[in-house]
Formats: C-alpha cells, structure tokens, sequence
C-alpha cells in the first residue's frame, strides 16, 4: 500500500502544472497604438509569471465586446478562462459583470473601472453582490488630463499665444462622454484651466477617439474660432487629427498653434522630441500587467485585499524630450520582453509589503 500512495504522489508530481488561464477584453483596435502596447505588455507580464494569455480585440465596437464575452461564456466549461479582465469603456463593464455573473469566471476590471453613481447603486462592491468581480485597477486618469493642460497652458503663455482679447484661447477634443477615463481625463484638464484665469475654454467636443473624426472636428472649430491657438486632445491620435487639420491650412504645428495628448506611441514620443506635439502625459499602459501580477498573487494565496479592492494608482509620467528619449532608446520597438515581472509579485517576492505601480519601474 506504501508502494501504491509513493507511486501515485510520484506520478501526480511528474503530471505537468497548468497554467492559470486569463482572457482580456481588449475595447480597442488592434491596429491601434496604445491597446496594441498594452497587450504587448501583459503577454510579457503573462510569460514572466506563467499565465496563459488569451487576448481579444474589440475594434471600438462596444457590442463586439459583448458578443466576445458571449463566445466565452458558450465555450464548454473544462475550455473557459479561470479569469477576465475587461474595462469598463464605454460603459460597457455593467453588462459584462451580468453576463459573467454565475459562470465561475473570475472578472477583472482594469484600465476604467465603475464611477457613475447609477452603476454603483446597482452593482454595489467587488465581491458583493456580484462575488466573482474580483476588484478593479485604473490609472489615475485625471493626472493625465491635468498634467497635459497645465503644461499646454505654460507652452502657450511662454510662446505669446494670446488672443486679440489678450487671453489663452484653448479648445478641447476628449474621447467620449461615457467612458470613466475620458471623464476623468477631462476633469483633470478642466481643473487645470480653473486655475488659469488667463485662458478661455471655446469649445469641448469628442471625437470618440479617432484621428479622423478629430480631423474633421478641427476643420471647423478653427474655421469658428480663429483666434484658438491651444487644442487639447484625450489622446494622441485625436491630438494627431487635429495637427493634421492644421497643417493642411498653411500652419505649423509647435510653431503657430501647441497641442497635447496622452499615450506613449512611437509617433507621440518622436513628436515630443521634435517639438511638434506640446504636451505627452503617459505610461498607464502597463495597468493591464499590473492588473495580471495582482491576478496572479491572488490565484497563488496572496489576496490583494490588504491594499483595496478598487485601486487607483499614479501611472502617468509627463514626456520631456529628454524622457522621451529614455522610453524610446529601451522600449523603442514597443515590445518589453526584458520586463521580469516576476519582481513585482508579492508571492514570488515574500518581503514585499506594497505594490508599486509607478510606470518609472519600466525604466530603471
């Protein structure tokens, strides 16, 4: 009988450990800069710890992110995930909590968690009401949106970029009015301007992200506001469209009229160095590799309990030239497999107490 339970514990031993498996609900494009960095980062996070990534592109179409949970969930039981993550852009993290709710799929919000008060009323809190919504990591959004006015506004005053009425003139091209970080973002950026007397708001607009709807946007709002030298946008691309629109009318980008937004593309970080784009608040693409050192920790015994269950970290770095081209000499391919993201898991790395998820880590 000893022989038979030593033979069996051998053979039990020498059966191969399966992975833990993770999906992640990506809302964006995959052709699209910043979503694309972003998974690249978490499939390095996932081979440094061991993880079995699967990772499906969205395209911006909220209802395709429905449709692909809707995949997963109609898989047979022993071929499901032990784990999502998905992001509550636009507004779509509500409905994915109900369709995932008594599948045993533990979900993961990361990137844009539940804000609206509405939402929060009928879902409550992680592991409530819905006990298999695990918690929630986001990137402080608002610094992003603060960091990059406040330095546009400072680029204008230095640059004389006033109006004939002797103010700042700045218009604002956000993401769009439903998703967490674009409220966030733009909350930031108007709390900038609170603090600038000297500059005037003409007009908010959302470009849903895209370079080409800001293009378009642009076109007329120069067309309606002459005097506009500043133009804040949520994100590169939308930053990009309107540079474009520009450009296409005689002017120069960095020169005659300053431009900000957020992401840590190749084409935003090379526009930083060469002047072209004003203001670059970014680095909270690697929100999606915490999110997955934190899943880890927790399917290895070490909750994340102790530090919240919905957390909102400082991920946003302000690109100078200079940082620019710190990122770009290390990560220049946009591809992280030097990342040991083993070094950042409280049960590979018992002495650790707290996790940092500063974006700095990257660079060191």
């Amino acid at each position: 009988m000893k022989r038979l339970v030593v033979a069996v514990i051998g053979l039990l031993l020498a059966l191969p450990v399966m992975a833990m498996s993770v999906v992640f609900l990506n809302p964006g494009k995959s052709d699209e800069a910043f979503w694309l960095i972003s998974a690249r980062a978490m499939q390095q996070a996932a081979k440094s710890l061991d993880v079995q990534l699967e990772v499906f592109f969205a395209e911006r179409q909220p209802l395709r992110t429905l449709e692909l949970a809707r995949g997963i969930i109609a898989r047979p039981v022993n071929e499901r995930p032990e784990y999502v993550i998905i992001t509550n852009d636009y507004a779509t993290g509500p409905a994915l909590l109900r369709l995932f709710d008594a599948t045993g799929i533990k979900v993961f919000m990361a990137y844009s968690g539940i804000s609206e008060a509405a939402d929060r009323v009928a879902l409550g809190l992680p592991r409530e009401r819905f006990k298999n919504w695990l918690g929630s990591l986001e990137p402080h959004a608002e610094d992003a949106g603060y960091l990059t006015a406040k330095k546009l506004i400072e680029t204008g005053r230095k640059s004389g970029a006033v109006g004939a009425d002797g103010k700042l003139h700045l218009m604002v091209i956000g993401g769009d009015r439903s998703t967490p970080t674009s409220i966030r973002r733009n909350a930031g950026m108007h709390r900038a301007i609170s603090e600038a007397p000297d500059v005037v708001l003409d007009q908010e607009v959302f470009a849903g992200w895209t370079r080409e709807k800001a293009a378009e946007q642009s076109v007329w709002l120069y067309q309606r506001y002459p005097g506009t030298r500043l133009i804040w946008a949520g994100n590169d691309l939308m930053a990009f469209g309107a540079m474009d629109s520009w450009e296409k009318r005689g002017g120069k980008a960095g020169v005659d009229a300053w431009f900000s937004g957020v992401n840590t593309s190749r084409e935003a970080l090379e526009s930083v160095k060469s002047g072209r784009l004003s203001a670059l608040a970014g680095g909270h693409f690697i929100a999606g590799a915490w999110s997955l050192v934190l899943i880890h920790d927790y399917h290895h015994g070490r909750d994340f309990v102790d530090e919240g269950l919905e957390l909102e970290q400082p991920m946003f770095a302000l690109f100078t030239p200079k940082l620019a081209d710190r990122f770009l000499v290390k990560y220049g391919d946009m591809r992280f497999d030097q990342v040991d993201f083993r070094r950042f898991s409280k049960t590979l790395n018992p002495a650790l107490k707290r996790y940092d998820f500063s974006f700095e880590q990257l660079l060191r």
